[in-house]
């Protein structure tokens, strides 16, 4: 019998000040990005980062993850950045390249300071995680959503336990994560569940997809999407090996369907975003909030957060 993957792993934190917080994106439904922490101890076998991180010529293999660099300086750099007269108030997504909210988070607090930050200069921004650790800023979410634009995506491809462990190794459990949305959405937060990704063969059987949907309504999600797993050299590599260890069987599958590009074709994913689409009509996902916008803080204000 084979063990599920070690949840935890010995990390070291190098703590390296940053000359800039702000990440201009290309190819992405936003412009600028940013990233406390570079490196992630959830170690996922899927992370497209892996592939980036191959390309620098840093390890994707089993060694991602196991160091962490923490920019200490971001929040400081990032109020420098949003001050600036150039700066057009553009949204800033935060985790798209590590999550903010892995287990660094709960000792340098990064991303809270910087949420400060953007609730301070009232910027509009998005947030994505695998960490119900959120919760513990929903002071400063809740300041920041009634002042500009702020959404929080949390990422639960699955809720299928196995696949769970196998494939995301350091994450707590989706049903964590959900738990997490609850409290956000209730505190009137703008919170949603990524089904990002699914693996073909493993988590994408109609009652899978539709388990996922059900529980992110029950959340208070409000809205749900899908988009099924995209593998680049760095990451494939990995994948294939966690899939080779844990479902040889699949095996061929993966490597006939992923070895023309990183992405299944249309006919393949298509049908997949088409049922998640319907299933979230059928269980009727959508935004029950009341939330209400409400000027810019005053100096005064400001000092509380």
């Amino acid at each position: 019998m084979q063990l599920p993957e070690p949840r935890k792993t010995e990390v070291e934190y190098v703590e390296q000040p940053c000359k800039s917080a702000l990440n201009r994106v290309r190819g992405m439904p936003f412009n600028w990005s940013l990233n406390p922490y570079m490196g992630c101890e959830h170690r996922c076998a899927f992370c497209y980062v892996r592939a980036f991180e191959q390309r620098a010529d840093r390890p994707s293999d089993d060694r991602y993850g196991r160091a962490i660099r923490v920019k200490t300086n971001v929040a400081q750099v990032l109020d420098l950045e949003l001050s600036r007269a150039a700066w057009k108030s553009e949204a800033v997504v935060i985790g798209a390249a590590t999550d903010p909210y892995q287990p660094a988070e709960g000792r340098y607090q990064l991303t809270r300071g910087c949420l400060k930050v953007l609730a301070r200069h009232a910027n509009p921004a998005g947030l994505i995680t695998r960490g119900p650790m959120i919760v513990r800023d929903i002071d400063v979410m809740s300041e920041l959503s009634k002042r500009a634009s702020f959404s929080v995506t949390f990422s639960v491809p699955t809720v299928d336990d196995e696949v769970w462990r196998r494939t995301e190794p350091g994450t707590a459990h989706p049903r964590q994560r959900l738990q997490a949305l609850s409290r956000l959405v209730a505190a009137g937060i703008k919170a949603s569940v990524g089904m990002a990704p699914i693996l073909p063969g493993l988590s994408d059987r109609p009652e899978q997809l539709e388990e996922v949907v059900k529980a992110a309504r029950e959340a208070g999600a409000v809205s749900v999407w899908a988009n099924l797993l995209y593998l680049r050299p760095g990451t494939k590599e990995h994948f294939l090996e966690c899939v080779a260890k844990h479902w040889p069987e699949l095996l061929p599958r993966y490597l006939a369907e992923y070895r023309q590009g990183a992405y299944l074709p249309a006919a393949r994913s298509e049908p997949v975003q088409k049922l998640v689409a319907g299933l979230r009509e059928k269980h009727g996902v959508g935004d029950r909030r009341a939330l209400k916008l409400v000027p810019p803080p005053q100096p005064k204000q400001l000092a509380l957060l």
